[in-house]
């Protein structure tokens, strides 16, 4: 019995000149676009991806890296495959780096310094054409070591060094327009629930909280803050600690949407509702912060858009050995979370 031919080519069957014919320009700018080798016009590149996404098209590896010693890998080191905001920084990065043809090898650090230097030897060990490192403990000088092997990408760091490039999100502007919208609206007991202590972007986020406050002539008191570690588990049991020690608050401010969330969890339990009693800002905008009850007021720092911009540069180190590619601007979201207060209004907690 004859076989029928199936009605859509697999991605095996579909080749560069399908795709250059779909796209409207020749083999040789499609090969061009794949590669970075030179420069190609950015409606060009449009179509020629859109061709490539349409059609399902997968460039041969093999065959490249046979031709010019690249294996068309790109290592990434996250920390917790876990997290929703790991998540949307994959999601950014594979936007960009699938379309080129490369592909991820991930691996995941914990936070723990000799972990992640563990798993920068086992990416490296696969012969990874660069390396991107979302956040993390390794020093700065360990970073700029590696980046004379391979090119490098982090995130979450200022630090400059050849065969690397850093995108540094401003976390201090964005906690202080976080606290700042609260202040707006009346507040001037807000509690901050912090992330670790020893991270950098922790550390700015309170020193944000901190600004927000001496701006707005407000006397920072010390019992108004709690560090959590970044996990809902953790926001929940700062949240705890503080309603335990009886300080009084009209707004908690909570550095990541991970421990609003556990913050708004221990409200919950107490009986104190959000926003009527306590106003809750995060920070992020995770994905269930738009749809958590009530919807969340946060700072969007554009997740998606950083691993996107990642990726970018990379590609630029890959193609042209630096890049100047900056990180997104974090963005106050007001929602259903924070609430005007009275002058009148007496502290629920």
């Amino acid at each position: 019995m004859k076989r029928k031919k199936p009605l859509l080519s697999t991605s095996s069957e579909v080749t560069l000149g399908m795709v250059a014919a779909a796209s409207g320009v020749s083999p040789s700018t499609v090969s061009r676009v794949l590669s970075g080798s030179a420069q190609v016009s950015a409606d060009k590149t449009e179509r020629v991806r859109q061709a490539i996404a349409a059609l399902g098209f997968v460039p041969n590896t093999i065959a490249r890296a046979l031709a010019d010693g690249r294996t068309f890998n790109v290592g990434l080191l996250v920390q917790y495959f876990e997290s929703p905001f790991y998540a949307l920084l994959l999601r950014g990065i594979e936007e960009v780096l699938t379309p080129a043809g490369y592909a991820l090898v991930v691996s995941s650090g914990h936070w723990q310094a000799e972990e992640e230097q563990r798993c920068i030897a086992s990416l490296r060990s696969r012969r990874v054409d660069g390396i991107i490192v979302l956040t993390g403990g390794l020093d700065n000088a360990f970073l700029a070591a590696l980046a004379r092997e391979l090119p490098v990408v982090v995130t979450g760091r200022s630090l400059q060094a050849p065969g690397l490039h850093a995108l540094k999100t401003d976390d201090a502007a964005g906690a202080q327009a976080a606290t700042a919208h609260l202040i707006e609206r009346g507040h001037r007991r807000i509690a901050f629930i912090g992330g670790d202590a020893t991270h950098a972007d922790a550390k700015e986020r309170e020193a944000g909280y901190r600004a927000a406050l001496a701006e707005a002539g407000l006397e920072l008191d010390e019992a108004l803050i709690a560090n959590g570690d970044y996990l809902e588990a953790g926001g929940a049991a700062a949240m705890g600690r503080m309603l335990e020690r009886g300080t009084t608050f009209t707004a908690v401010f909570a550095a990541n949407d991970q421990m609003a969330a556990g913050a708004a969890r221990v409200l919950h339990s107490r009986g104190i509702r959000v926003p009527e009693d306590v106003s809750l800002v995060g920070y992020d905008d995770l994905l269930n912060t738009a749809h958590a009850s009530p919807p969340r007021t946060t700072i969007d720092v554009q997740i998606a858009e950083l691993g996107r911009r990642a990726a970018a540069a990379m590609l630029d180190l890959l193609r042209h050995g630096s890049s100047s590619v900056q990180p997104p601007v974090p963005r106050l979201i007001v929602r259903e979370s924070t609430r005007r207060l009275h002058s009148d209004t007496a502290p629920a907690c």
